[in-house]
């Protein structure tokens, strides 16, 4: 039987945000005694040891996620420009200018950007057409009977 969408399969299981005994135990002692570890560490770390040294470090200057890139490409103005923008990023990542990750994140953005031009492009071409079409259906009202041409015509001059 299926679960119903927002109800547990035990309502009467482990609830939302509770935690381990073991672990709020073992927090509570490492909160204890904090301040005795971060002075031996530091002392290690002094003395050289490079275990201790990476581990400040680490604290102290914690690895950057989301730095910005630095990468020179060519203004995109049309869809076929894409051809040379990933042209472009694809020799960046493989002379090491930019990582594998960053060139797909990159070429991500190029292709967002792309459809979001055809979208546009899409767009604009519909609105010309209903317009076309409204115009041709008032300039026909305004002249004569528009008739259906999937039916003959009825008039006397037909045999």
């Amino acid at each position: 039987m299926q679960f119903q969408k927002g109800q547990s399969g035990n309502p009467a299981g482990r609830p939302r945000g509770s935690r381990n005994k073991t672990t709020i135990r073992m927090q509570e002692m490492l909160e204890k005694e904090a301040e005795k570890l971060v002075e031996k560490l530091l002392k290690k770390a002094m003395a050289g040891h490079m275990g201790a040294i990476r581990l400040c470090l680490e604290r102290l200057v914690p690895t950057r996620k989301n730095e910005p890139l630095l990468y020179e490409m060519a203004p995109l103005e049309k869809p076929a420009d894409a051809v040379a923008a990933f042209a472009g990023i694809a020799s960046a990542a493989a002379v090491g200018d930019v990582t594998a990750d960053e060139a797909a994140k990159l070429g991500k953005v190029i292709s967002l950007y792309v459809n979001s031009l055809e979208a546009n492009d899409f767009e604009e071409r519909l609105v010309r057409l209903e317009r076309a079409d409204l115009d041709r259906c008032a300039g026909a009202s305004n002249d004569a009977p528009v008739e259906n041409p999937a039916r003959p015509s009825t008039s006397s001059a037909d045999p």
